[in-house]
Order: structure tokens, then sequence, then C-alpha cells
């Protein structure tokens, strides 16, 4: 088994004087087997909350169980954890033999043809059993981290703890060792918890993502969830990419007004935004902005800066006012820079966020295709 849970986990460092909190009062439930990817920017408390549950570092405040037993100040070696780092951490004197089986010399009682044994089946499952006796400067650095997986895989922990484990990999390498990670963790059934600040990495990989900023976790759910509903302005903004358009609106009965525009809404949406302030942000991601005629209604008039053909699709780039914004559209439809064209963002599809707090009023609706139970592959 390898239920955990955090129950107002905080962790406060003291620097010059002053009390720097990078974990505020964290609650999550995370269940057997289930992969969690907690994601965030550079700062945000995600690797610190890992190393927290390690026991790496010491919580100042909250409990930390495993199976219902706290192990909040429990050494790491009891933790029945194994934890892969971003910088592999190998023994660069020893053999990948030994570095993979180190841990099991040093905290169990096994034999040494024993241990060789599960070297064995371990670097078989990680299809590097021709790498054996070879030392980790003579590896490549996909190879380097299966070598760290397999140090963390031969312990059998209830729990893996995978510390931005891909950041030093090319881009190509990346995502193939993200598919073996999700194909490895799903035929073990452990429980893993995935520290990423990438993004595309978190929709890809985990059952169910969270999103961290300042230490406070800003929304958990499952991938598509946290897309297309998000919780607030800032899980709108971090979660896609490119990222969501925001405009500064002003409520005015069924009239949106924008410096630049008017968008009338319908008398749902207006309901919707009874209770709000009237300053409130419009959001609208840029696969959603279709191009249209003149005569549409909500059509705003701009002038194309600069287009990135990607193949599959094209990204525009147009200003509103002084802001740059993002369309997102067809590969095969022509559009040059200096073009003139018209933008509309269809009510269906936007989000509206309330201007002061950012929390989320409405959310775009979902076409019955979209399910967002799915998780992405």
């Amino acid at each position: 088994m390898g239920r955990l849970q955090l129950n107002d986990l905080t962790k406060v460092f003291e620097s010059d004087g002053s009390d720097i909190v990078a974990v505020n009062e964290l609650n999550l439930d995370i269940e057997d087997g289930e992969f969690l990817v907690l994601v965030g920017p550079s700062g945000c408390g995600k690797s610190t909350t890992l190393r927290c549950i390690a026991g790496l570092e010491q919580a100042s405040s909250g409990r930390i169980l495993l199976d219902d037993r706290d192990i909040t100040y429990e050494k790491p070696k009891d933790r029945e954890m194994a934890m892969v780092f971003q910088n592999y951490a190998l023994y660069p004197h020893m053999s990948v033999r030994k570095n993979i089986g180190y841990g099991l010399k040093i905290t169990t009682d096994l034999s040494k043809d024993e241990i060789d044994e599960r070297v064995e089946e371990t670097a078989e499952l990680l299809e590097i059993r021709e790498l054996l006796e070879k030392e980790p400067g003579d590896l490549s650095g996909g190879q380097q981290q299966r070598v760290a997986l397999g140090r963390a895989i031969i312990r059998e922990p209830e729990v893996f703890l995978m510390d931005e484990p891909l950041s030093n990999l090319d881009a190509k390498l990346r995502t193939t060792m993200r598919t073996e990670i999700q194909q490895l963790q799903q035929d073990m059934d452990i429980t893993t918890i995935y520290v990423t600040h990438d993004q595309t990495e978190a929709m890809t990989m985990g059952d169910r993502i969270a999103i961290l900023d300042q230490g406070k976790l800003q929304q958990i759910g499952e991938p598509l969830e946290c897309y297309h509903r998000p919780k607030n302005r800032f899980v709108a903004g971090f979660i896609g990419s490119p990222s969501m358009n925001f405009l500064s609106v002003e409520q005015n009965g069924r009239v949106l007004d924008h410096d630049e525009f008017s968008y009338r809404i319908s008398e749902e949406t207006q309901s919707a935004l009874a209770e709000s302030s009237q300053n409130l942000t419009l959001g609208i991601r840029p696969e959603h902005i279709r191009l249209v005629s003149s005569d549409t209604q909500n059509a705003v008039r701009t002038t194309v800066e600069v287009v990135e053909p990607m193949g599959e699709v094209t990204y525009a780039y147009f200003d509103i006012g002084e802001q740059t914004y993002t369309a997102s559209i067809e590969g095969e439809r022509r559009i040059s820079a200096d073009e003139e064209v018209h933008v509309v963002f269809p009510e269906e599809k936007i989000h509206i966020f309330d201007g002061r707090s950012g929390e989320a009023i409405k959310n775009s609706e979902l076409g019955d295709e979209t399910d967002t139970t799915a998780v992405q592959a």
C-alpha cells in the first residue's frame, strides 16, 4: 500500500532574521498507485514539498501520513520511499551494477548473490543490462537516468519521489523518457509524486496534477479539468501553451467594455456575473479565437503583427490596444504579417475572472466531444 496524506503541511525557512514560507498549509490526499504531478513556477514550493515527504527537510508544522502511519519526523531510511533527483546523484567511481545495488547493500541483510539477482532483474526491466559493468561517466544522459531509476526501483518502495528527473535531457529524449516513466509506473503500480515546472510534462504524465504558487495549492484535478475549468487566473495562465489571453473589461449590464471594443453577452452569462464586481478579466485560449467577417457580432478589428507557422497550426500575434495576444489557427489557413483581420472570442469559450481576486466566475463550455476525465497520452 502507498496512500500518502499531507495535512496542513507547512515549511518555513529563516533568512536574515525573517521567515520565508516555502510551503503554506498544504493538504493533499494521494491514493495508492496514483501518479500525482506537482507543478508550478520556480520558487512555488514543489521541490520543498517533495523533500519534506522524503524526510530531507523537516516540516515546520502539519503531518505526513503513509497508510495512516505518521511519518512526519521519521528518518528518510525508515519511510519506505525512493527518490530520483534532477542530477541523478550516481557514484562516479562505482559501476552501474554497484550503483543500482548499493541501497540494498547498506539497508538490508541480503547476500551478495541475492542483491546481484535483484540488480539483474531491475536492469532487464530498464533495458540496461549491457551497461552493468560500465561507470556513469561512460553513459549518456538517458542511460544515467535509467540507472537512477533502477536504484530507486530495486528498493521496492511504497512511494516514488521524482524531482524534475528529465530536466537535463534534450527535448527528444525527454519525450521518450516521459513515456517510459509512465509505462514503468503503471506496470509497477507504485504511488508516484513527480515534480516539474514544465506544464507539458504535467499534462501528459499525471493522473492528477497539483498546481502550486507561492507555497499555496491553487488547484488539484485531472489534467484536462485544470485546463478547461481553471479555478483562478493563475491556473488558467500557467496551464496551456501558448498561454491563455487575458483582457481587462468592465461590466455594464449585458456589455463587457474594453478600452478598444465592447463585447455583448447573453442573459445567461450576465446572470452568472450578477454577484461579481464590475472589474473583470476576460480570458480566451488561443485555439478558441476565430477569424471572422467584419459584420460578425463582437468582432474586433486588428492587424497581425507576427506569424509563426508550426505546420499543423499557425500562431498569429496581434495587438489590441497596447497588449499583444495570440491566436492559434489551422496551419492550412494562409495569413501574413501586416494583414488586417477581424477576430472574435466565442462566448461559449470565454472564461471570466474576478478582476481583483482572480477567482474564476465563468469557465468555457465543453462540447460533448470533450471529456475532462480523460488524461492525455
